[in-house]
């Protein structure tokens, strides 16, 4: 399923086949979380931009339109009309961010909805079950993400117990994929390796999970509070101990300059929400530098937002005219505006690759992240 091409030191490039096509790595996977991108960006949408992956989040679409709806209706793929992988999240990640809402126990966890309060339990069974009635390419292990800074001890047990659910749910996964009413009978497995910032928990974890043989394994537990410093020491205590012939994924990473350094580590999947939450907001990257594009100097500005970007923003609209839309409050401002900033993430990966078959990807690393460290 993975073949490793080609590498440049830690840095690797491959390619992952799967049942609804072969993901080109490193690759970076636009987030629906509610098979939709924020922003007005249609599937279509997507496949002009170069996105190869989706991702949409179980616990939010098992609360609407409910899982059992998008059965119904053929799974994920044909209820968005996406043909490449989708990956679902577990539902773990919210464990961390409905932290008022929930309740941990060792069978699973208990939440309160966060639409209607109504009372709902998940645990790993329940995720695996949610993810084969949505039909994703790609299911995630149902973890905890432990909040940072963490006690060791809570930690540990945290770890220890995210151990007993992953089993959990590689056999509950193995059942589902036998079944007649299941749609994608070759959904993959990726495990989630935690231990908050603690290196003897990471390497130990990772060294555990490893001889499950899962299809991938992911990196869980960043990117919720640590600094960028004590992310990358991890990748570089974990990674080593993480299986070479299935992918890595990095979840909720990141900046441009994050995932820069987190390929050199030997990082294969991203995903973040920044790029489209960014562009909603209109701040912008380009080949030459952050932008905001409300600020007073773009008012009058004929150019497109990235010069060297083909996107359908930059093609067809001037800076002044994006501007304009946001001062009027127009969705389409929006839209254009997370269209550039995808395709600007997609663009990136591309390059990412071509650099790493080329054997040049320390200078192309350097290179980009000092024009990414400038504010235009």
């Amino acid at each position: 399923m993975f073949k490793l091409l080609t590498t440049d030191n830690l840095a690797r490039r491959g390619e992952f086949t799967t049942v609804h096509g072969t993901v080109q790595t490193p690759v970076f996977m636009n987030v629906g979380t509610l098979a939709a991108i924020k922003g007005a960006v249609s599937s279509k949408d997507l496949e002009e931009i170069g996105c190869q992956v989706e991702l949409s989040n179980t616990y939010h679409l098992h609360l609407r339109p409910g899982d059992q709806v998008v059965h119904d209706m053929g799974g994920l793929h044909k209820f968005m009309n996406w043909h490449r992988p989708i990956l679902t999240d577990s539902g773990g990640f919210q464990v961390f961010s409905l932290a008022g809402l929930r309740r941990i126990k060792e069978e699973g966890v208990y939440f309160s909805s966060h639409i209607d309060g109504r009372k709902i339990f998940m645990g790993p069974e329940e995720s695996m079950q949610i993810q084969s009635n949505l039909a994703s390419t790609i299911a995630m292990a149902f973890d905890e993400c432990v909040s940072l800074p963490a006690k060791y001890d809570y930690a540990k047990k945290s770890v220890e117990m995210t151990e007993r659910w992953l089993a959990r749910c590689k056999a509950e996964m193995t059942r589902l994929n036998t079944l007649d009413r299941t749609i994608n009978k070759h959904q993959m497995l990726f495990g989630i390796n935690q231990g908050a910032t603690f290196d003897d928990l990471r390497i130990n974890n990772m060294k555990s999970i490893a001889k499950l043989d899962l299809d991938g394994y992911a990196i869980g537990g960043l990117a919720v509070g640590e600094t960028h410093e004590e992310m990358y020491h991890i990748l570089d205590v974990t990674l080593p101990h993480a299986p070479e012939d299935k992918p890595r994924y990095l979840m909720g990473v990141g900046t441009p300059i994050n995932i820069l350094e987190a390929v050199d580590r030997g990082i294969d999947f991203f995903d973040c929400v920044l790029p489209a939450r960014n562009a909603r907001h209109s701040n912008l990257f380009t080949s030459q530098g952050y932008m905001n594009l409300l600020n007073a100097k773009y008012e009058r500005d004929p150019n497109p937002i990235d010069p060297e970007c083909d996107c359908p923003a930059c093609r067809n609209y001037s800076r002044a005219y994006i501007r304009h839309l946001f001062k009027a409050k127009e969705m389409l401002g929006m839209r254009l505006c997370v269209l550039h900033n995808l395709h600007f993430y997609n663009k990136l990966m591309a390059d990412i690759r071509l650099a790493i078959e080329e054997k040049r990807y320390k200078a192309f690393k350097e290179e980009k992240i000092k024009l990414f460290s400038q504010r235009l």
